[in-house]
This record gives C-alpha cells, structure tokens and sequence, in this order.
C-alpha cells in the first residue's frame, strides 16, 4: 500500500464560506430517529402525550456501542413510529409536535471531568457522535488507554465541494473548542493536538491558531495542507499531519492517533461547558436548486423540506437531494427525511448538476491508480470483481477502499469504479460470513 499526496483537485464551490451562519426557528414538527449513528439503536423512553424540552432524554442508548437521543424542540410527543433510513433499514423514531417556546431542559448543568472514567461517563451521557459524517459514538472512540495517544488529530480540512459548516464552526465557535481541549488534556493526559486544515481556508487557520495560543494543557499545532481532496480521508489526513501509516485493518489508535472532527470537538465543548446534548447541527444548505445556499443551525429531526422552505424555497424540482458532498454523499429519497446528528450538509442538485455521463470502454490510462491516495488499482479490482475472484480482490486490498471516489471523478470513460469497489468489498464480507457459518 503506497502513501502520497495523490488525489484530485474538485471544484471547490464553497459559495457560503463567508455567509453569515443562520438560526432556524423552530418547526412545527420534528422527526427524530432512534438510529443516527454506528451501533445498535437508542430505545424511545417517552410515549405519546409527553411534554418534553430541548435535551430532555427521548431515547436511552442500547448498548456499548450506541448513543442516546434528545428532543432537539420543546413540546408533545405526537407519535412513535417508524422511520425508514437511507439504507433502507428500518428505525423507531419519535416526532414531537412543537409548542412554539423552545424551551431547555432545567436539569442541563456543566460536566467537571479529571480523567478517562469521568470523561466516558459524560460523554456517554451527550448523544456526541462523529460530526464529519462517520457517526461513531464518540464516548467509545475516547474511551482507550491514554498512554496509547500519542495525538490527537483533529479534522478540519472540509475537503468535499460546497460544504462550509465545519469551517464556520471553526471561525464562530472557537470557545467551545478550546474547552474541549483543555478538558481531553486534563482527563486523557493528551500532550499533542495537531489540526489538518487544507490552506485555501485560511480565515479558520488563522481563527484556530489564534485559538491554540491559548491552550496551556498540551501543545497545539495548525498544519495547513493542500487543498486537495480526499485530504480529511483519516486515514490521509493522520499520514500529512503525522506522518504515521495506518495499515489495513487497523485504526488509528493502532498508529498513536486519536482522530476527532472540528465540529465534534465544538459539540464536546458545549456539552461539557453547559450540559447541553446534542440537539442541533450546523448545515450547509446548498445546490442549483436552492434559492438561498447558507449554512444553518437547524433542530435535529426538522424534515429537509421545513429546511429548504428556511432557505427561500427550492427554484425548481430538485432530480437528486444529497446528505453530506457530492463525491461520498447519500442519495435521500424523500425531501421528509430528517436532519440527522452526522448531517453537515444537504445538497438539491438541479437535472444538469446530477446528470450522470454516459459510460464507456475503458481505455487502459491508469487514471484511476494514479489518483488513488493508497494506489489501488481499480480497473484491476474492476475485473476481478466481474469474475467474481475473491482470492484476486483480497490481493489487491480492496478492503482498503475508503469510497471516497477519486477514481471514478477522473476515469475519461466514466466507469463507475467506486461503486464497483463498494460491490467487491461486499462479496468479500459476504465470503467471510460463510466461512464463519462453516466454522
């Protein structure tokens, strides 16, 4: 597996960078589902006719591996019900009818943390979940041996097209964010904090310098990298700020690092500094099809279609709605989904913006080997995936395809390589899930 600053430069796009960030007010309704992140679902705690308030508990997490769920609206719980995720699974969800006041929960106070198990024990209380899109429960993510962290790394490099909230985040919540540093220091003995901003974002460099300056706890280095994506892949990003490989199969932990979005960070912060779950994301609402792009701080559970009527309305009948960029998105199926907790942005591209070129033989350039951070060879993986030869895909690492889409931007015959990667990883699993039956 080779490491290097291959990638790809996308059109950057990022049109609310300096937009000032607005406040939705609250809407009439908001759907909350109970999965929002990796691991087994929250369990609803109310039940319909309950009066609850903003970072009340409406669901208990299920597990280890899960996270707990908070009303993000004062007001009546009107139904449990079923919410059909982007998957195509299947969660409960409880939508809560609002009473126009947006009052807080009274019991909400400050978190004092010292170490690793008063850390846990709070964070496992949150609902914090990886912001950047990945939803890992960030309790678990933290919860290793300090002596193991040699860093903590923390992304903000906002590599994908049109997305702004995590650089706002940087510039308007650096408070939030050194509390939370000051707080990871003392409690996991951290003496090394890096961030990873790419440098055409040089107001938040400057913002989180500014910001580091004031962190007596552990030493805190802003590194700007090339704006050139996939630069907040983790396990890139962890490489150029590092210079640590993170292996197949391996996490970063396993390489000394502990890797952290901004706004996760931020979310560590307020809870901590005053209680307060989270219940709200910061949302770059963009795309042709929007009349007014900006970012927003928006309710969680509030439906895509409460979100684009805040933004002035759509301009025209959007042919895709997207949660999160354009190269690792998710197609949403309806604009009645909900915002999630790992919503940064949601994107209504017009038919010209998302129509698919057609697609052609492949040409044998290696377009795509050249751009791939790891050097994967997709045209390889391509062909064994058609034959199905699992023994080949395992030979050329595909696990180690982080789908980002590098290859499939550049290949001139617009093959659909990354979704063929995707295929090739899951007939590996699947060979894996027999074997293991036969076991």
């Amino acid at each position: 597996m080779a490491f290097h600053l291959h990638g790809i430069h996308t059109p950057h796009r990022k049109n609310t960078a300096k937009a000032p960030t607005v406040r939705m007010s609250a809407p009439k309704i908001v759907t909350i589902p109970m999965a929002m992140h990796i691991g087994a679902p929250a369990i609803p705690t109310v039940k319909v006719g309950d009066t609850v308030k903003i970072g009340q508990k409406i669901g208990e997490a299920a597990g280890k591996v899960s996270s707990p769920v908070f009303a993000s609206i004062s007001g009546k719980v009107t139904k449990l019900t079923d919410y059909v995720l982007t998957s195509g699974a299947q969660t409960a969800a409880v939508v809560i009818e609002s009473d126009g006041e947006m009052a807080i929960c009274e019991s909400l106070c400050a978190h004092e943390v010292s170490d690793r198990t008063s850390l846990i024990e709070a964070l496992r209380e949150s609902g914090i979940v990886g912001l950047g899109g990945a939803g890992f429960p960030t309790h678990v993510k933290l919860d290793v041996d300090p002596a193991r962290i040699d860093y903590l790394v923390i992304n903000g490099a906002e590599c994908e097209p049109y997305i702004t909230s995590d650089t706002v985040t940087m510039l308007t919540r650096g408070e939030d964010i050194a509390y939370a540093l000051r707080a990871l220091a003392r409690a996991l003995g951290i003496k090394r904090v890096v961030f990873g901003i790419e440098n055409n974002k040089k107001e938040a460099i400057e913002a989180m310098k500014k910001m580091a300056a004031s962190i007596g706890e552990c030493e805190v280095t802003v590194k700007a990298l090339p704006a050139l994506y996939p630069q907040g892949g983790e396990k890139v990003l962890v490489y150029h700020t590092t210079g640590r490989k993170i292996g197949m199969g391996k996490l970063p932990i396993d390489v000394g690092c502990v890797v952290l979005n901004c706004t996760t960070l931020a979310a560590i912060g307020t809870y901590l500094s005053s209680g307060m779950p989270l219940t709200e994301k910061c949302v770059t609402v963009e795309g042709g099809a929007v009349k007014q792009p900006q970012n927003v701080i928006v309710p969680i559970g509030t439906s895509l279609a409460d979100l684009f009527d805040f933004c002035g309305g759509l301009t025209e009948e959007p042919d895709k709605i997207i949660y999160g960029g354009p190269m690792m998105g998710i197609t949403v199926q309806s604009p009645d989904c909900a915002v999630l907790k790992n919503t940064n942005a949601v994107l209504a591209l017009t038919k010209k913006e998302a129509k698919l070129p057609k697609t052609t033989a492949c040409i044998r350039c290696g377009s795509c080997v050249n751009t791939c951070p790891f050097g994967l060879a997709p045209i390889a993986i391509a062909e064994a995936h058609d034959k199905g030869d699992t023994e080949a895909l395992k030979a050329l690492s595909v696990d180690m395809c982080m789908e980002c889409g590098c290859c499939s931007f550049v290949c001139p015959a617009n093959r659909p390589l990354v979704q063929i990667n995707k295929l090739s990883k899951q007939l590996l699993r699947e060979e894996r899930m027999k074997e293991e039956k036969k076991a």
